[in-house]
This record gives structure tokens, C-alpha cells and sequence, in this order.
């Protein structure tokens, strides 16, 4: 499919690689800030919209102001799917174990399928509609495991169904955005969604009387940490990817990112998953994997 950055620098399996590595320290960081759930998610993403907007006004003026308004309304939407996206992940990381939270999340390519189906009429094939039934019984046996297992996780029901919110609000954002990108190139693209999600988290923030300063230097580090990590490296890049991969292929790639994360927490929080654990979200990436290859 031809884009308006359909030239790639680099080798796309390479940037896939270094997205996926990136997107896996996001939940650790989010564990490690004691700031409160929307303020991380709020300076994470304005951080990005920093770091990206003077690339946006300096090498695509141009491609900012011919924006359509139906595409920057598209883009809005995106950008507030997105905003609820990280504001019910990073309470999710709350209440329930990171092994459990990111492979939940991660089953977002089922509900695009499902969604796709519903919203855009598209076909979903007997192979996806296997894939997305197993992920969803590893989904069950996971939440009901880790809410008679010993997780160490303070309420894993509640977390683990803020992580199938974020999962839902995330298809969403995949699907309001997609045909955008086939028009708008990359840096545009996020600059619009990213300004919009951090203009709807700090609405929902001040609404809820979180603190937006007096944080300690570690929490500013850990700010940009996840700007520029998970953020640039990682989002920003898996945009990008699509542009010149098969969406399966990205799709399946970032199964990684559940790996990843429970490998850094065990090493970085300490927190072992629980056998339960292990086995449902095995069924889930099962489940992702058959549904999306």
C-alpha cells in the first residue's frame, strides 16, 4: 500500500523490533512514577507532543495545513480513544500484576476485528473468529486464576477489566485512525491525535482535582522516560511500521510486548507471575497469534 511516507530509511522489521523493546518498559515505568494514574498518562503523552511538534512544524508544514477537517476530526476521535486508552491502562497497573495487565491490553487486534467486523463490514474468517474465542477463554481464565490465586495484586478483577478497557478503547483508536493514515503522513498524523489526547487527559485530570506540579525530580524523569521510550520509540514507530508491513505482521510482532514486560518485572519489580497467570496469558497470545497471522 502506498503512503505519503512510504520510503522506508530503515529496515521496518529492524524498527518493529526496537517499537516492541521500547513498549515493554512502558508498564514498568508506569509502576515505578507514584504520581496518580491520569497525570502520568497526561505529561507522557504531552511530552511526546514536545519532542514530535518541532519536527511537525519544521519538515511538514506543508502536510499540517492541508489536513483536511474530516481527517483532523478523525484524528480528534483517535486521539480521545487514545487518551481513554492510557487513562484506564495506567489504573489498571494499579490494582493487578503487570504480567496480567500488558497481555490483556495487548488483545486490542481482537476487538479491531471485531469492530471492523461490526462498524466497517468486513469479513472476519472462521481461523480469526478461533483465535478471538481461545483469547477470550484465556482471558476468563486468567482474571477468575488470579482472583483465587495468590497474585500479590491488591483487586486483579478490577485490574484486569480496566486492562480489557484500555484493550477496547485502543481497537478503537486503531479503527477511527486507520483510514487517515492511507492520507496524512506519520508526524502530522500522531502531532494532531497525541495534542488531542493530552488536551482530554488534562480535562479529565483538573476535573478530578489531580495535582499537575510539585512532583520530585524522579517523577519529571520518569515522564519524559515514557515519552521518549514507549512514546517515540515505541508508538510513534509501530505507526510508522504499518506504513510498510502487513498489519498481521505488526499485530503478531507486538505479542512481544507481554513477554517483555513480565521478563522486566520480574527482574525490576520482583514480582513473579503466578502459574494461573502464565497459563492464560499463554491462551490469550495463543489465541492473538491465530486471529492475526
Amino acid at each position: 500500500m502506498s503512503t505519503p511516507d512510504s520510503d522506508a530509511p530503515i529496515s521496518p522489521l529492524a524498527g518493529l523490533g526496537i517499537a516492541v523493546l521500547a513498549v515493554s518498559t512502558s508498564a514498568i515505568l508506569v509502576r515505578w512514577s507514584t504520581a496518580p494514574s491520569l497525570v502520568k498518562a497526561f505529561y507522557r503523552v504531552l511530552f511526546t507532543v514536545a519532542l514530535l511538534a518541532p519536527v511537525a512544524l519544521v519538515r511538514h508544514r506543508d502536510a499540517l495545513a492541508t489536513i483536511s477537517g474530516r481527517d483532523l476530526l478523525a484524528a480528534g476521535g483517535a486521539g480521545v480513544a487514545l487518551a481513554a486508552h492510557f487513562a484506564s491502562w495506567f489504573e489498571s497497573l494499579n490494582h493487578t500484576t503487570v504480567a496480567a495487565s500488558v497481555t490483556l491490553v495487548q488483545s486490542q487486534p481482537l476487538f479491531v476485528a471485531v469492530g471492523a467486523w461490526a462498524v466497517l463490514d468486513e469479513r472476519v474468517s472462521r481461523r480469526t473468529a478461533v483465535g478471538i474465542g481461545v483469547a477470550l477463554a484465556g482471558m476468563a481464565l486468567m482474571s477468575v486464576s488470579d482472583f483465587l490465586a495468590a497474585s500479590g495484586a491488591p483487586r486483579p478483577l478490577l485490574g484486569n477489566g480496566l486492562a480489557v478497557i484500555g484493550a477496547v478503547t485502543a481497537a478503537a483508536y486503531v479503527l477511527t485512525g486507520r483510514s487517515v493514515r492511507s492520507r496524512v503522513s506519520l508526524v502530522p498524523y500522531v502531532v494532531v491525535v497525541y495534542t488531542v489526547c493530552a488536551a482530554a487527559l488534562l480535562v479529565v485530570a483538573v476535573g478530578r482535582g489531580d495535582p499537575l506540579t510539585g512532583y520530585p525530580p524522579r517523577e519529571w524523569l520518569l515522564f519524559l522516560g515514557m515519552a521518549v521510550g514507549p512514546g517515540v520509540f515505541g508508538h510513534t514507530v509501530i505507526n510508522w511500521a504499518l506504513a510498510h508491513l502487513e498489519s498481521s505482521v505488526v499485530s503478531v510482532s507486538l505479542l512481544g510486548e507481554p513477554v517483555g514486560s513480565t521478563i522486566l518485572a520480574l527482574f525490576l519489580l520482583g514480582e513473579i507471575p503466578t502459574l494461573p497467570t502464565v497459563l492464560g496469558g499463554a491462551v490469550v497470545l495463543g489465541g492473538i497469534y491465530v486471529s492475526a497471522s
